[in-house]
């Protein structure tokens, strides 16, 4: 096997992982049996990817984390982050979602990543930073998967077209307390990330980084809101839904916005 061909086998492992979790959703599978698979095929799809991925990141000069490879760093470790929970816990479901988004970064990265003059160099206080929020961001986007779970979920009860869904996913009730315990953690994360950058980056709030903090803030607030109202006055289904895409939505835009602006828009431009 050569190493070129690693992250394109990676993409077809996940490929087949997506398809073994829509078998048993459309009743062509048992659900065990599929989540099995799935769970298998995706597990050598992440190492893979994680190979092909340290060749991308990785450079004398320190990490590479352009736009693409970012993107494809936070697909791995989300996929990474659901394979080690799902081995104790029921959230194969959640690989409708995520591995579909690993495979699309891991296309990406692939076809359009491009080395950039921006590099984190290895051993300095600021990787803290940077594994804290990549950390918070799979974290999370786990949570806003089940939180587009949960939606549909409900969406479908209300109908009475819930079919095979009932089968596939977890009781409504473990899942909202499912993406609790997911926002959670990655508010922890997220508060460790926005810490630590307080500490260790250089002028947080120059130019062209106080859009990337502000609305990162906004995003903690968001979330913080959320856990408190969940505690206080016990809200779940929609508004929980709502309120976890949105911080979601946020934080994407803060991480992933500006590198589209600076990468794509100024850099093609100069």
């Amino acid at each position: 096997m050569t190493l070129t061909l690693i992250p394109w086998i990676a993409a077809a492992l996940y490929a087949l992982a997506v398809a073994a979790l829509l078998a048993a959703l459309r009743g062509r599978l048992a659900v065990q049996h599929a989540e099995h698979l799935a769970l298998g095929l995706a597990a050598v799809a992440v190492v893979l990817h994680g190979i092909g991925l340290w060749r991308a990141l990785w450079s004398p000069a320190g990490i590479d984390l352009s736009l693409f490879n970012a993107a494809s760093l936070l697909g791995w470790l989300t996929a990474l982050t659901l394979i080690a929970a799902a081995v104790r816990q029921p959230l194969h479901s959640l690989g409708l979602i995520v591995y579909p988004f690993a495979l699309l970064t891991l296309l990406l990265a692939q076809t359009l990543g491009v080395p950039t003059a921006t590099m984190v160099p290895v051993g300095a206080p600021v990787d803290i930073h940077v594994i804290a929020s990549v950390a918070a961001y799979a974290v999370l986007g786990l949570a806003s998967a089940q939180a587009l779970l949960l939606a549909w979920q409900e969406s479908a009860l209300r109908r009475r077209r819930a079919g095979p869904v009932l089968g596939f996913l977890p009781p409504l009730q473990g899942m909202e307390s499912l993406l609790f315990h997911l926002v959670a953690i990655g508010f922890v994360l997220l508060s460790a990330a926005l810490i630590s950058g307080w500490l260790f980056v250089d002028n947080l709030f120059a130019q062209d980084l106080v859009h990337k903090t502000v609305i990162s803030m906004i995003g903690w607030l968001v979330f913080a809101g959320l856990l408190i109202g969940r505690t206080v006055a016990g809200w779940r289904g929609r508004t929980a839904i709502r309120w976890t895409l949105w911080g979601f939505v946020l934080l994407a835009v803060a991480y992933f916005g500006s590198k589209v602006v600076v990468e794509l828009i100024i850099g093609q431009g100069a």
